[in-house]
C-alpha cells in the first residue's frame, strides 16, 4: 500500500463562484468526508496535486491530508475533469477509520508469456483489467499479479483462480473472466484462376439450357 502526503487548505465559501475563483488561483476545490465526522470543504494546490497524481494510483493510494496542523487519512473518491483540458474541477476525499473496511479498485497485473503464445502464435486478450474488493485500509494492494504463464490456446483465467494478499474479499461474480489465449487469426485463402481458363465461358448449363430452346424455336 502506497502513502502519500498532502497539504490541503479548510475554504469557509463554497458554490460554483468561490470554486471559479480558486481555479483562477491555479487551486483546486475539494471536499473531505468520512465517518462521524461532518464534510469540510477544502483547498488544494493544483500543480502539487496533479503531479503526486501523474506519479501515483489514485485509487490504491492512502493520501495523508495536512490540514490545519491535522492529519487525516483518506482515500480518494472522486475526481472531477475538464472535459478537454488538463485541468482537475474538483476533488473528494473520505477519511479512513481504523477496523472500517473500505471498497477499492485493484488493478490485474498479467505476468509472464503464455505457453499458447510462445508455441502456438495465440494471442492473450486481457478482458478484466481491475477488481473491486473489500478490504482494510492497511492492507490495501498497489496490484494484484496474475500467472499466465501456463496458458495454451482457447485456455483462461477467472476470478476465482486468483492468488489473493491475506484480508481481501473480491467483490465481483467468481466466473468473471480476467484473461483468455486466443487462436491465431486465420489466413484467408485466394484460389488463383486456373491459368488459360476462359473468364468469360458460359455454365455448362446455361449452355445447354440454350441449345434446347433454339431447337425448340426450329420446330416452330
Amino acid at each position: 500500500m502506497a502513502t502519500e502526503v498532502l497539504i490541503a487548505h479548510p475554504r469557509a465559501e463554497t458554490g460554483k463562484g468561490a470554486a471559479r475563483k480558486l481555479r483562477a488561483a491555479k487551486q483546486v476545490p475539494g471536499v473531505v468526508y468520512g465517518h462521524k465526522r461532518e464534510p469540510q470543504s477544502l483547498a488544494l494546490d493544483a500543480r502539487d496535486l496533479q503531479k503526486m497524481l501523474d506519479r501515483v494510483s489514485a485509487d490504491t493510494t492512502v493520501f495523508e491530508l495536512r490540514i490545519d496542523g491535522g492529519t487525516a487519512r483518506t482515500l480518494i473518491r472522486d475526481i472531477q475533469r475538464h472535459p478537454f483540458k488538463r485541468e482537475i474541477l474538483h476533488i473528494d476525499f473520505q477519511e479512513l477509520v481504523a477496523g472500517e473496511l473500505v471498497t477499492v479498485d485493484i488493478p490485474l497485473v498479467l505476468v509472464g508469456t503464455p505457453v499458447g503464445v510462445r508455441l502456438s502464435g495465440g494471442m492473450l486478450d486481457q478482458v478484466l483489467r481491475t477488481i473491486s474488493v473489500e478490504v482494510d485500509p492497511g492492507n490495501i494492494p498497489n496490484h494484484i499479479d496474475v500467472d499466465v504463464s501456463n496458458l495454451d490456446l482457447h485456455q483462461s483465467i477467472h476470478i476465482r483462480d486468483l492468488t489473493l494478499p491475506a484480508g481481501v474479499e473480491v467483490l465481483e461474480n467468481e466466473g468473471e473472466t480476467i484473461c483468455v489465449v486466443a487462436p491465431p487469426r486465420a489466413e484467408v485463402e485466394v484460389v488463383a484462376p486456373v491459368e488459360g481458363a476462359d473468364a468469360t465461358a458460359e455454365p455448362e448449363v446455361i449452355r445447354a439450357k440454350k441449345e434446347e430452346e433454339d431447337a425448340e424455336a426450329a420446330k416452330k
